[in-house]
């Protein structure tokens, strides 16, 4: 499985908004400006995200965009799919109900099954806020002297 430039740029955007969700609507530009991303590639992530209900957007004058929800609501998981599709290792496992003429003598499906189930529940697991959380630029900066 591979995650596509679509997947990891909508994360990334996410990421970004919710860095920066105190600062109220947030232009693409600016989202592009930090996360060196084409202004004109988010704009064709956002129209996906946008009917999906998870930015909040504004036009105009301090028009932009924000996330419609906290970051420790939104998982990877929800996203990749949301970008990707199935995050199935197989093709077979992509529906709910595999219509593989072969899955009953199959002896790799139990195996692509095991792997499907420990990608969905690690990305599942993972949400924008824990990306924020354990970023390595951020953690430990918070002493005092």
């Amino acid at each position: 499985m591979k995650i596509s430039t679509k997947g990891r740029y909508s994360l990334r955007m996410l990421i970004d908004l919710a860095m920066h969700q105190s600062e109220g609507f947030v232009a693409l530009k600016d989202v592009a400006d930090r996360q060196n991303i084409s202004k004109k590639y988010l704009e064709q992530i956002v129209p996906l995200l946008n009917k999906a209900g998870l930015l909040r957007t504004n036009r105009g004058y301090q028009g932009g965009y924000m996330l419609s929800k906290p970051a420790s609501q939104y998982t990877v998981g929800e996203i990749l799919r949301l970008t990707e599709g199935s995050l199935a290792p197989v093709a077979c496992l992509e529906y709910e109900e595999n219509d593989c003429p072969n899955a009953n003598e199959c002896i790799t499906l139990n195996m692509w099954k095991g792997l499907y189930n420990v990608i969905t529940n690690y990305l599942d697991g993972i949400t924008l806020q824990d990306l924020i959380d354990n970023n390595p630029a951020t953690v430990g900066n918070d002493y005092c002297i």
